[in-house]
């Protein structure tokens, strides 16, 4: 398994002097996803806790839907030079009864061959392929658990502390226990690995549950806490106008801004008590 930190040397300016020293930031390298050996995407991505990234990737860009829709995922044997592993290559074996989605999923779903990439094509297309709807959970949190849950991600963000370059993702339930936290130089590889993480635990879909991301709310990770199940997505900077469009549109609690005790809530607000 790769290293998720490296060590490179920088020099330090400050007006009084430069100083050379070394220093710790993350690693990213890439990852391709196969699909019973077909190439399916390459992502970018901070080494660890690939098969939950992929497992992820495949359930929020509707390919599988559970668990049981997977027979195996393992990295392919030789997939560098000399043959030898390089563990940046994945495959995952679908169940026989599983077949791929009629779309592009080279890395969102929503380009597809008869609308390319557009707002209208970007809704519709979650609404065709999503198995599970946020907007039938009748599950509610309390402001004051959805406030008290940055402090619980960052406290646990352990490479983000030594490299300050890493995106945050944590599930939690509603009264506030958290349940899966990762990091990932990508922030759409930190939401599939959480996810990944709860189809592994036969937890999909993830009814009665938060998810927390550590930086802006896109409409990309809006369709995945969509395709998930997810009732609540709480974000600790800004949502997209997409984003706000999708949750509105999937009946999806989008919390933003959750800064101390304030947040913004875009849609479904009759889910946060206070």
């Amino acid at each position: 398994m790769g290293r998720v930190t490296a060590r490179r040397r920088a020099s330090h300016l400050t007006a009084d002097e430069a100083v050379t020293r070394p220093e710790t930031l993350v690693v990213e390298e890439p990852l391709e996803i196969r699909v019973n050996g077909k190439p399916v995407t390459v992502t970018m991505r901070t080494p660890g806790s690939d098969v939950e990234l992929a497992q992820g990737f495949l359930l929020t860009e509707g390919v599988i839907g559970h668990r049981e829709d997977l027979l195996t995922v393992r990295y392919c044997n030789g997939a560098g030079p000399d043959n030898m592993n390089t563990y940046n290559v994945l495959d995952a074996t679908l169940a026989p009864a599983v077949q791929m989605p009629e779309v592009d999923i080279t890395r969102n779903f929503y380009t597809t061959s008869s609308c390319g990439v557009c707002g209208k094509a970007s809704l519709d297309a979650v609404r065709t392929i999503s198995r599970y709807s946020p907007g039938d959970d009748a599950s509610h949190v309390k402001a004051e658990t959805l406030s008290a849950m940055p402090e619980q991600l960052r406290a646990e963000q352990k490479v983000f502390a030594s490299t300050g370059g890493l995106h945050g993702a944590a599930l939690f339930d509603a009264e506030g226990t958290m349940l899966a936290v990762r990091e990932d130089i990508g922030r759409h590889n930190a939401v599939d690995k959480v996810i990944g993480w709860a189809v592994e635990q036969n937890r999909v879909p993830l009814t009665g549950t938060v998810l927390l991301v550590s930086g802006r709310a896109s409409f990309e990770l809006t369709q995945k806490a969509v395709m998930a199940g997810i009732p609540v997505l709480a974000a600790v900077s800004a949502p997209s106008s997409l984003a706000v469009d999708l949750a509105s549109q999937s009946g999806l609690t989008l919390v933003a801004f959750l800064r101390g005790e304030s947040m913004n809530v875009y849609t479904r607000p009759d889910r946060i008590k206070r």
